[in-house]
């Protein structure tokens, strides 16, 4: 079972960047699409963005758009998120998780790791 481990997080003011990283161990996750997600106070965790290592192709919620970047290290087996232009309300614990299409979104597949916390000052 792939063990995931989430780095990066901290505390930027409003219009600053961040990038977090997933860093996988057990298995290789090459073989799954992998996405972020992020759980704010008092809301459920919802997705965020998602990358497919076949084909490099990429998703992301809305809200986000322009602003993330969803990439990945095959040799690493690390899934990175780079966040531009940082908000107050993208505060929030951030979370991978390997990811499956189900028809009506990205839905997590394996075990929660951590989580890694963005905290973005106005």
């Amino acid at each position: 079972q792939v063990q995931l481990v989430e780095s990066g997080g901290g505390l930027v003011q409003a219009g600053g960047s961040l990038r977090l990283s997933c860093a996988a161990s057990g298995r290789t996750v090459g073989g799954y699409s992998m996405g972020w997600f992020r759980q704010a106070p008092g809301k459920e965790r919802a997705f965020v963005a998602a990358f497919t290592w076949s084909g490099g192709s990429t998703d992301y919620a809305n809200s986000v758009k322009g602003r993330f970047t969803i990439s990945g290290d095959n040799a690493k087996n690390t899934v990175y998120l780079q966040m531009n232009s940082l908000k107050p309300e993208d505060t929030a614990v951030y979370y991978c998780n390997s990811v499956g299409w189900y028809g009506a979104g990205w839905s997590p597949i394996g075990s929660w790791g951590q989580g890694t916390q963005v905290t973005v000052s106005s």
